[in-house]
């Protein structure tokens, strides 16, 4: 289903946003923010029709057999050369509050676990992220 939508690096790594940003299934403002930032920083706004997307990810989204094998085929896709950038980006998409709830830290792991990033090494990135979060909330260090 999903790998014959998703069939560039573009593609893939936009849908691994959209995973990120709708593990509920609704995007908040603050992903929505994000989200777009991300896009126009990496030029996908430009390259891919990200409206059409969004409905070819929610197309199949239900249908996912399972999440591991779907995030290994987008990482596989994606080939990424920074993959503690790369999962840094995930985490600040899937916390829009300075915490990790248990759906998030559970996709996350997966993340972790299929770009090879110790837990040392993933927790300490989401720990950085929540504090920027919290920082940028509150306005205070």
């Amino acid at each position: 289903m999903y790998n014959t939508i998703v069939n560039s690096q573009d593609q893939a790594l936009l849908h691994l946003f959209f995973h990120c940003c709708l593990e509920d299934e609704t995007f908040t403002a603050t992903e929505m923010d994000d989200l777009s930032a991300k896009l126009v920083t990496l030029g996908l706004n430009t390259r891919l029709d990200i409206k059409a997307q969004l409905v070819e990810y929610r197309s199949y989204r239900s249908a996912i057999p399972d999440e591991q094998l779907y995030i290994r085929f987008l990482l596989t896709m994606i080939k990424p050369v920074h993959d503690l950038a790369l999962y840094s980006w995930c985490v600040e998409l899937c916390i829009d509050d300075p915490s990790l709830d248990a759906r998030e830290e559970a996709l996350l792991h997966k993340i972790a676990v299929e770009l090879q990033i110790d837990r040392i090494d993933a927790a300490t990135v989401n720990t950085l992220i929540a504090q920027r979060k919290a920082v940028e909330l509150k306005k205070i260090f």
